[in-house]
């Protein structure tokens, strides 16, 4: 074991340790289809969430962390959780709770070159798979972290790894592992979420907001079965066009503004503020975060309103549609319905359930040309807004990213929702949070071409390694 000079750095260690130690089972973990069961029913009978969670139990296992205990939270019904507990270096009766999950969004849409979606592929300092970042290096950056601190004999308290299966579905199973949990869990005193991100990959972000987000699926039908376009056009109303006028219900179709009010909220002036320094800062930094055709123009009058737009404001989005053939196959027939899901992003203070229920009512009302109209809701996702920091964490954060990256942090709202923080933040009132991680511009999570910055997700790791630290000392 090593002494660490207090003003030397975590850097060096915590990069040998993840290179060596974690990438080759990260990239074991990406050939592992631990689709969330929102997209796999039969997820249990599959197996690949359980063969996820065995593959990270046994790297965890064999990590030189003294008193560290590897265990599998299992419920019936519901997908397992791991709970890697870490005893502290000094008497400590507080708990750091750092969470990631394992469980992965489908494939969809052709990779790069072709490439199998489920088979890693490293590009220089990059790994391209699914759930490479979100979420599965979240593990490996964590016990790098701590297995530093215990090489190097710095202090730390007590800390418990979680690592859930059901995150992208909305974390239905976080909360009953978290009840099962709730004396192990013991006074949590900080939660890490390493599920975020941030606008560059200079520095190390903290989420100072998430959107909620509401999925519901819109079933329209005119007939029984599709009849020729020839006899039924001008005569029975299209599905489509119906679809498109209930949409419009929600959304300006020409502007993208959504005009239900219960779907947006005052935006506070600290996260105006916050937006306008963050686009001079950056240099308009979301004109350049996306695979943009050429020519189109994004929304928002400028820089700020953008991010505004993409972080206190409610958008639509379309992500899935059935009952259209391809192209190739669509023949000359009026088809007997359309069916679409559609994803809407809500300012982190609106109250999901609420929005959801309007929604609900919106879209089902008075259908017109009297088609049949069903519409089904998943479990919606509140936004978040998160509490102050505590003084020493404000340091400690400073600190960290200076270790980890070589500049101070950064501070934004994410357009994203990660429903289970709020549910925390309630769970732990009284619990300093911190929301960061490895995503960034082009990591492409959900989408294809997934990534993770190998240098970046080593910074996380080395900024959390100093957030532990503080922890075991702070007054």
């Amino acid at each position: 074991m090593v002494a660490l000079d207090v003003m030397e750095s975590f850097r060096t260690l915590v990069d040998e340790k993840f290179r060596n130690n974690a990438l080759g089972t990260l990239m074991q973990y990406v050939s592992i289809p631990s689709l969330s069961p929102a997209f796999d029913a039969e997820w249990e009978a599959s197996g690949a969430i359980e063969g996820a969670m065995e593959l990270l139990a046994r790297w965890a296992q064999s990590r030189e962390i003294p008193g560290l205990s590897v265990e599998i939270s299992r419920l019936e019904g519901r997908t397992p959780a791991m709970v890697i507990e870490v005893a502290p270096s000094a008497a400590s009766s507080e708990t750091v709770l750092i969470y990631g999950h394992l469980d992965k969004q489908p494939a969809t849409a052709p990779w790069l070159h072709g490439s199998d979606p489920f088979l890693a592929r490293r590009d220089g300092d990059k790994i391209f798979g699914r759930g490479v970042v979100d979420d599965g290096y979240a593990i490996f950056a964590a016990l790098s972290a701590i297995e530093a601190l215990a090489a190097t004999a710095s202090p730390y308290p007590r800390c418990v790894v979680l690592i859930e299966a059901s995150e992208e579905s909305g974390s239905p199973d976080l909360n009953a592992h978290l009840d099962a949990l709730e004396a192990q869990l013991g006074d949590v005193a900080l939660v890490v979420c390493l599920d975020s991100g941030g606008l560059d990959f200079e520095r190390l972000w903290i989420t100072t907001s998430l959107r909620g987000n509401l999925v519901l699926t819109i079933d329209v039908a005119v007939l029984d079965h599709g009849v020729h376009s020839g006899e039924a056009g001008g005569v029975v109303p299209s599905s489509f066009r119906i679809l498109r006028q209930l949409l419009s219900r929600i959304e300006d179709q020409t502007t993208g503004e959504v005009i239900v009010p219960e779907l947006s909220a005052e935006i506070p002036e600290l996260y105006r503020r916050h937006a306008t320094n963050l686009a001079t800062e950056l240099n308009d930094p979301l004109s350049r975060a996306f695979p943009l055709v050429g020519g189109l123009k994004l929304l928002g009058a400028d820089a700020t309103e953008r991010i505004l737009n993409q972080t206190w404001r409610p958008a639509l989005a379309l992500t899935g549609i059935e009952g259209i053939p391809d192209t190739a196959s669509g023949g000359n027939v009026l088809r007997a319905g359309t069916k679409a899901k559609i994803s809407v992003r809500l300012p982190p203070s609106v109250d999901a359930l609420q929005a959801n229920a309007v929604l609900e009512d919106l879209l089902g009302a008075d259908p017109p040309h009297g088609a049949s109209v069903t519409v089904a809701s998943e479990s919606p996702a509140q936004g978040w807004v998160a509490p102050p920091l505590s003084p020493w964490l404000e340091e400690a954060l400073t600190l960290a990213s200076m270790d980890g990256f070589g500049k101070a942090p950064g501070f934004c709202g994410e357009g994203g929702s990660i429903p289970f923080l709020a549910a925390l933040t309630e769970r732990f009132p009284h619990a300093d949070f911190v929301a960061t991680g490895a995503l960034g511009p082009s990591s492409n999570a959900h989408g294809p071409d997934e990534s993770l910055s190998i240098s970046t997700a080593v910074g996380v790791s080395v900024a959390l390694a100093h957030l532990i630290q503080a922890a075991s000392s702070h007054p």
